[in-house]
């Protein structure tokens, strides 16, 4: 591929955009045209949020990856954004990873298109999250990204960065509008609001376990009922064939009342007839799982659905017409659909990242931001006379308060005599503390006295960089303690990062050349398996031609053999 003719002297800092997506990711940087986003090493915009690790250590990444699941469904992954943050580990080809190192791995995939294709070194990133994404799945985004050689220093909310793409700071008027974000995996609602040339959010609220590849595994149920099978009856490889045709089914059902879906069960082709309105009726419970993040947030910004004056729709999953004439029966208005769902996020962190490097074209913008979750700290409660709870949640700071902010609440003794009182940093909206996520806690000593004599004030300041200040001030003293809990910072020293970069080596990211090849290898045999009689004869001819042309080496017969088997493939996958 050749480079781009607008790349900046190297001494220049360059900082892109990236959209780390539960299906797809894209990379951005901006031009003096505006954001621009830059192509994988296939050509394509998008790469598949997917990763393979062979037995040899062989790492693939993208929709090479994607191809591997079909023939080695124990050694690929996907969908692990939803479990960032979390203790889950992977096992691929017997070896272990982490969520945040499987994202490292996409992200260092799309670390290196950009260098090839701006021709200068990427360092420094603006990565994009669900704007419900909590501390420790924001902090383990910013470890994914160190661990893919990348300075994270700031993100961006995904609707946030959506609105920015939208040139919605362009307008001349005041706008009041509610970005509805349904992606591969995750779910966004937020409100926003533009006055002169600030944009600020009012509201956020949403579901780190929905998005579009739940409508999938509806349309692959529903194929199952249908045929009366179940899916514990199928091979690992059959179960991939399956979600593989859901997801073509999915989309089928757009742009027809009626599609026929067809699967490879033990050499036997099953198909089965599903109409659009048995899939909407199917997906019934998961449109009513996004209504109640629209309603939630329309509340906590005091505002009713009259008021909103436009709905962008992001995400790939709201391509689906089932999904968009849910939300115009919702909203009762046609949403603004003028760029890409897939790329939009991409765009705009990719402004994000030019404002970060203070570019004259964009320095007028102002960008407010809200505290996602409520902030708070465990108490004690008196919940009748002379007798208490503990363990209840006190919140300081409450969700969708507009950020930065700084709040103060006053708590007393509950104990005779006692001497000291702990502050335990919480992030969450339940009543009871140990539902809540633990941030970290702070001691400080107060003066012996009766109960509720002695007190402290407790002050939270939460600013746009999700770095929170805890001060805890003893009111009969004067005494303070502080701390600074750093929602994006790394929890791992760099010797910790250089450690596990250092585990990681063993794997071998495969050379960007050879992609190609490997693609339409690994993509033949997976139509290979899933063909029978004249078709499987058919590819294997071709197949057997282009390997040999891979073995003598000549790369116009090489090229050729390829377009050859690309062609066929393209008929045989009609």
């Amino acid at each position: 591929m050749e480079h781009n003719k607008n790349f900046r002297e190297m001494d220049d800092h360059m900082i892109v955009g990236i959209d780390l997506g539960t299906t797809n990711s894209l990379i951005a940087y901006f031009t003096e045209e505006g954001p621009k986003i830059i192509p994988n090493r296939l050509g394509k915009n998008l790469t598949p949020s997917v990763v393979s690790v062979d037995e040899e250590g062989n790492v693939y990444v993208g929709e090479t990856a994607r191809e591997r699941m079909s023939l080695y469904p124990d050694s690929v992954a996907q969908t692990f954004k939803r479990s960032m943050g979390t203790e889950r580990e992977y096992i691929l080809s017997g070896k272990h990873f982490r969520p945040e190192e499987l994202s490292s791995m996409v992200l260092r995939s799309l670390k290196e298109d950009a260098e090839v294709y701006l021709g200068e070194e990427v360092t420094e990133a603006v990565i994009s999250v669900p704007a419900y994404f909590d501390d420790k799945r924001r902090k383990a985004t910013k470890r994914a990204g160190e661990l893919a050689g990348l300075k994270v220093e700031r993100m961006i909310s995904e609707p946030t960065a959506a609105a920015v793409a939208y040139g919605l700071y362009d307008k001349t008027k005041d706008t009041r509008f509610l970005v509805f974000d349904l992606g591969g995996g995750t779910f966004d609602v937020s409100i926003l609001e533009l006055y002169h040339n600030i944009l600020e959010v009012r509201a956020v609220a949403g579901d780190n376990y929905l998005g579009g590849e739940d409508f999938t595994e509806v349309m692959a149920k529903l194929f199952l009922q249908k045929a009366k099978m179940t899916l514990q009856s199928l091979t690992e490889k059959e179960q991939v064939r399956l979600y593989r045709q859901a997801e073509k089914a999915k989309y089928a059902t757009s742009e027809s009342d009626k599609i026929t879906m067809s699967f490879l069960y033990h050499e036997e082709t099953i198909e089965q007839q599903i109409t659009h309105r048995e899939y909407e009726e199917a997906c019934e419970e998961l449109l009513m799982k996004i209504r109640e993040p629209v309603k939630k947030s329309l509340s906590d910004a005091g505002l009713k659905l009259g008021d909103i004056d436009e709905v962008i729709l992001i995400g790939g999953a709201t391509r689906l017409s089932i999904v968009r004439d849910f939300l115009i029966r919702l909203f009762r208005k046609f949403p603004d659909t003028k760029l890409n769902p897939d790329e939009t996020v991409a765009l705009g962190a990719a402004v994000q990242a030019a404002m970060k490097e203070r570019r004259e074209e964009v320095k007028e913008v102002i960008l407010t931001d809200v505290c996602s979750f409520t902030l708070g700290t465990e108490v004690v409660v008196e919940y009748e006379e002379g007798k208490f709870e503990d363990g209840r949640f006190c919140p300081i700071i409450e969700r969708n308060t507009v950020i930065p902010a700084s709040h103060t609440e006053r708590l007393f003794t509950v104990r005779d005599n006692q001497e000291k009182v702990r502050v335990r940093v919480l992030q969450g909206e339940s009543r009871f503390a140990r539902n809540n996520l633990f941030l970290g806690e702070l001691e400080i000593e107060i003066p012996k006295g009766p109960k509720g004599r002695e007190s402290v004030d407790v002050t939270y300041t939460y600013d746009i960089n999700s770095l929170l200040e805890v001060e805890v001030t003893v009111v009969s003293t004067g005494v303070s303690r502080k701390m600074i809990i750093k929602g994006q910072e790394n929890q791992m020293t760099e010797e910790e990062v250089k450690k596990r970069m250092e585990e990681l080596a063993y794997l071998k990211i495969q050379p960007r050349d050879y992609e190609e090849n490997r693609l339409v290898l690994l993509r033949a045999e997976r139509m290979y398996e899933e063909a029978l009689g004249d078709r499987r004869r058919k590819l294997d001819h071709y197949i057997t031609a282009f390997e040999a042309a891979l073995k003598r080496g000549d790369h116009d017969e090489i090229m050729d053999a390829r377009d050859e088997l690309n062609e066929i493939l393209e008929e045989e996958d009609e």
